[in-house]
């Protein structure tokens, strides 16, 4: 009778065994937070033709609710994110919008943009999407394709816990999905370089919004380089050897032996 009872347990256990090892029996299977959020958010698919860059298959229209997403040209390969937290949404840092300022402009609330990529980090609890311009959704005579980027940030251990609708919630108070867009195909005209805060064209690239960049410091000990990531290029260079001018539109910049020694 013992025997019997031990083969048994062990056939049960075994059973137990295989079931914890089935992913489809214990919910393993279910899509992940990133899957769920693509299925809802249709990535555009981006290509080029002889005049440029053009929309090959629109993606789901988002409108933008919230200023202070810094958009920059499609030339430039880096993105300063914008964070929305505790629903505040807080404007890249003032170094980073000063490297891109001559190809970037602040796009505004209205405005519709394509998402071109969503990433989530359950490990940091965030959640980041990069968009780029919907210059035909927008009307525009000179198209763009201004991208940006917007990381949601949530409390630490949240996100493995928060339901997709809520992320989604989230997502829609900086980045509303548009009721009549999903169809709204990309204008095949080229991008387009352009100053920040000048106009597009027409449309809504007509002002800057958001608030500009804070201001960049000039320091004593500076390197040439780092005086021009917040200045941008000098008007004219005085070289005389180990003492050196960087004249600008409104001052002048002394380096003595490759640092600045003088602001005037």
């Amino acid at each position: 009778m013992r025997q019997r009872l031990g083969v048994k347990t062990c056939v049960f256990a075994l059973v137990a065994c295989v079931i914890c090892l089935r992913p489809e029996l214990t919910g393993q299977n279910a899509p992940s937070l990133q899957e769920q959020l693509k299925a809802q958010y249709k990535l555009v698919r981006m290509g080029a033709d002889g005049n440029g860059l053009t929309v090959v298959d629109p993606g789901t229209v988002l409108d933008i609710q919230k200023g202070g997403l810094l958009g920059v040209a499609p030339q430039i390969t880096i993105f300063c994110p914008a964070k929305f937290q505790d629903g505040d949404l807080k404007t890249p840092n003032g170094f980073c919008a000063a490297m891109v300022k001559q190809n970037s402009r602040f796009l505004q609330v209205g405005e519709k943009v394509y998402p071109t990529k969503i990433d989530v980090n359950l490990d940091k609890d965030k959640v980041s999407f990069q968009v780029v311009e919907c210059d035909s959704c927008n009307g525009v005579q000179q198209p763009s394709f201004f991208k940006s980027e917007v990381v949601f940030q949530f409390a630490k251990g949240a996100l493995r816990t928060t339901s997709v609708s809520q992320v989604e919630d989230t997502i829609g108070q900086v980045l509303a999905i548009d009721s009549g867009g999903d169809s709204q195909q990309g204008n095949g005209q080229g991008a387009q370089n352009q100053d920040s805060g000048q106009s597009g064209g027409g449309g809504a690239h007509g002002q800057q919004q958001g608030p500009p960049p804070e201001p960049q410091q000039i320091e004593k000990g500076q390197t040439p380089e780092q005086v021009k990531v917040a200045l941008g290029n000098p008007e004219k260079i005085v070289n005389l050897g180990v003492k050196q001018i960087y004249v600008y539109k409104d001052l002048k910049v002394t380096f003595l032996n490759g640092k600045v020694s003088d602001v005037q």
